[in-house]
């Protein structure tokens, strides 16, 4: 498949916005694939429940009411092709990998092609900025150390360049005797 075949099925763009972050990891969730891969969410669904088998709990997971209703009010999503009876599936990325063997149409292996890809450059973007992260922190550590030695640095030339103030004494000043004659 080339690549100008691959942009005719979906750009990664389109993908990268349909991933989202649940439970502390990145999923797909179940209408979003259907519209991808120009099926219906229940006949996806119904793909799956026949082969549970290859879906074990860290490829698939439903979504909780609350993680639905949490999810609805982040992104903005009134509903997802109308009434439901249960909460959305979330799939990982490995679940959707499944996905293409289970649904078995060429389009689900080439827009699986494109999914992939979104996650592996979302995993190449989580790393840059995690490396990034520790190496803006490991310079303000180095700096946050020296800040100490800077400062003393600046407050020792200060008082060099303070003006000295004549030493005064305390008290009355003594006439000097006058003279005798």
């Amino acid at each position: 498949m080339t690549r100008k075949d691959e942009a005719l099925i979906l750009p990664v763009e389109v993908v990268e916005r349909r991933i989202y972050s649940i439970r502390g990891q990145k999923v797909m969730l179940s209408p979003d694939l259907a519209d991808l891969y120009r099926v219906e969410t229940r006949a996806l669904v119904q793909a799956v429940k026949r082969n549970m088998d290859r879906f074990p709990r860290d490829f698939m997971f439903q979504l909780t009411t609350k993680e639905l209703a949490l999810l609805k009010s982040q992104i903005v999503i009134s509903s997802w092709g109308g009434t439901r009876r249960g909460t959305p599936y979330a799939f990982t990325e490995h679940g959707v990998l499944m996905l293409s063997s289970v649904l078995r149409s060429k389009r689900a292996v080439r827009v699986n092609v494109v999914i992939v890809r979104a996650f592996v450059k979302l995993r190449e973007i989580l790393a840059t900025h995690k490396d990034l992260a520790r190496k803006l922190e490991d310079l303000e550590r180095k700096y946050r150390e020296h800040d100490a030695q800077i400062k003393a640095v600046f407050d020792a030339i200060h008082n060099l360049l303070a003006p000295k103030r004549p030493n005064r004494r305390i008290g009355f000043a003594v006439p000097a005797a006058a003279p005798e004659k």
